[in-house]
């Protein structure tokens, strides 16, 4: 089961998933090109991140079934002459996940064979550093266009978000936030994604700074922040795992 099929709940603290359609934009072409799709069969699942030619990062709930990649896409279901779809030759996910809390929901997708890399085509540098409270961001991805699950965007949206301090970040979840996870939302209050955009990129300073992770529920009307997994923490992992195969 994909992201537009479940719910996690994590007591009445929020569920997995991952709309930016509630609040957001469509992109504009070719603005995002290391946003990635990941299909189960025919079927969008979630959103990912071209990290290089042959590594995609993701949420580890997305995870669900076999999967494959698909580059280079902004209209899902529209035939553009950009995508390149690739096949997965291995799906490695953090060894701490914790599909009960959600911690560590990072996952790794070594591609069969290299993107062509192009204008459509670019990978996104990961975050080393954290980011600050206060950071205006974006975040991307295809998720629901109405707070049902089955009405995903047919094309890619973005939206601007801003930092939330860990402080409040806790507040919004207590006792479900710890330090591997960074909160994002619109200033004035606010969720920003949705089912359907996990596994997307949070983009600060140019660089990938967090993974759509989970949140709260129903997200078109919630108060709360997005939760992401929080790159810079994953930083070591992801360039010595990446290395290692």
């Amino acid at each position: 089961m994909s992201l537009l099929s479940i719910t996690l709940l994590l007591g009445t603290a929020g569920a997995a998933w991952g709309s930016l359609k509630l609040r957001g934009n469509p992109c504009y072409p070719l603005s995002q090109p290391w946003q990635a799709a990941i299909f189960e069969g025919s079927r969008y699942n979630c959103g990912a991140t071209l990290l290089s030619s042959r590594w995609v990062l993701t949420a580890a709930h997305c995870l669900t079934g076999p999967i494959h990649v698909r580059l280079g896409d902004y209209n899902l279901y529209a035939h553009e002459g950009s995508e390149q779809n690739k096949t997965v030759a291995k799906s490695i996910i953090h060894p701490s996940y914790n599909c009960t809390d959600h911690d560590n929901d990072v996952m790794l997708l070594k591609l069969k064979t290299p993107a062509t890399l192009n204008r459509y085509v670019q990978p996104l540098g990961l975050a080393s550093q954290c980011v600050e409270p206060g950071e205006q961001c974006s975040v991307s991805g295809w998720g629901t266009t109405l707070n049902t699950p089955e009405n995903i965007s047919i094309i890619l949206y973005c939206t601007m978000v801003h930092i939330v301090s860990d402080e409040k970040c806790k507040a919004s979840f207590p006792g479900h936030v710890n330090r591997n996870m960074l909160c994002a939302g619109l200033k004035g209050g606010g969720t920003n994604s949705c089912e359907g955009d996990s596994g997307g990129p949070l983009v600060c300073n140019g660089k990938l700074q967090g993974v759509v992770s989970w949140g709260d529920v129903p997200c078109a009307s919630t108060p709360k922040p997005s939760v992401y997994m929080n790159v810079c923490k994953y930083h070591h992992w992801l360039l010595a795992t990446m290395w290692a195969n």
